[in-house]
């Protein structure tokens, strides 16, 4: 039992990163039909909950079921690490040349869930694969629009930061060091990852590698699957997510204000994780112009370093920024 990925020479070079818009539409609309998943995103089930009653889901959540398949065709893994959800959404749509395959990728997961094969819904699909990708990319687009876009900002910034904590990892230690610190259910040995799960899938990764995206409302859960030929793929929960829907940490300490003036204090302070000068902006209530003037006078004096991933340059606070901001020395 578990899903099995087993790497060849090739596959150790060529594992990657990526951020998709699209899979966190997914998992959010998954997340409304999924109470267990509620615990972190209180906050966000309440500022979309009017949004939501405006969407009608049903559709989406048919192929939703509990264990079993979900349509592939829905969820083309990114190709790129930083993509939009115009061009994620643009892929989804591609798939409506292909009907037959859409049809066997539909029926394997509508049979995941009594009766949904033979529901109004699960038939419609059924009858007319094309149509119903086209209908089921623009649901998505419209749960993108009413659940996510407005608070892309701050999820981004997460799942970034998460993608430079784990490189990070992988650059020191390897496959093994990355495997240990994603998810509980991951198990590295030898040269195949194995997620522990119900079910069974076997895949050699056959020099695809693999790719790592991180989500918000994945938790508790890490995903992995994809038949050919789809990239090999692993979805895990992304770190910080406790805290992901809090405000900033508050008004900076009186003497960090006094010292650095009050809105370059809490630009410091508020990288507790690293960001971009748009999430920035977006957590702290400032025009992007004014944080990146901010970010350019505390990189200048040493107390931030910056970092490209993809279109994004990530700041983060050196160790005299952190001493700072914390009230203790750095260490020599």
């Amino acid at each position: 039992m578990g899903f099995h990925f087993r790497f060849g020479a090739e596959d150790l070079l060529r594992c990657r990163f990526a951020v998709s818009p699209r899979w966190e539409t997914e998992e959010a609309v998954r997340t409304l039909l999924r109470p267990a998943r509620h615990v972190y995103h209180r906050p966000w089930l309440r500022r979309i909950r009017a949004a939501a009653e405006g969407l009608d889901l049903r559709p989406l959540w048919l192929l939703m079921p509990r264990t079993g398949h979900h349509p592939d065709f829905l969820s083309p893994p990114p190709d790129g690490p930083c993509v939009t959800v115009e061009e994620e959404l643009a892929r989804v749509r591609a798939a409506a040349a292909f009907p037959d395959a859409v049809r066997e990728d539909l029926r394997r997961a509508l049979v995941c869930t009594p009766g949904a094969a033979q529901s109004a819904l699960g038939e419609r699909m059924l009858a007319d694969p094309a149509r119903a990708v086209g209908e089921l990319a623009d649901l998505y687009e419209q749960a993108w629009q009413a659940l996510v876009a407005p608070h892309w900002p701050r999820l981004r910034a997460l799942l970034e930061a998460d993608v430079l904590f784990h490189s990070r990892r992988l650059a020191a230690g390897g496959l093994e060091a990355l495997f240990d610190g994603l998810h509980p259910d991951l198990r590295w040995h030898g040269s195949t990852l194995t997620i522990r799960r119900p079910g069974h899938h076997d895949r050699s990764l056959d020099g695809q590698g693999l790719l790592l995206m991180p989500s918000a409302f994945v938790w508790p859960q890490v995903v992995g699957g994809y038949d050919p030929p789809w990239q090999p793929t692993l979805v895990y929960p992304a770190r910080g997510i406790g805290a992901l829907w809090t405000a900033s940490g508050g008004p900076a300490p009186a003497a960090l204000a006094r010292l650095l003036g009050r809105a370059r204090a809490e630009v410091l302070c508020a990288l507790q994780e690293p960001a971009s000068t748009t999430a920035l902006a977006h957590r702290l209530g400032l025009a992007p112009a004014t944080v990146s003037a901010h970010l350019k006078a505390l990189h200048g004096a040493g107390l931030l370093v910056s970092a490209r991933h993809g279109h994004q340059v990530l700041y983060e606070r050196t160790p005299l920024g952190i001493a700072l901001t914390t009230g203790t020395a750095p260490s020599p």
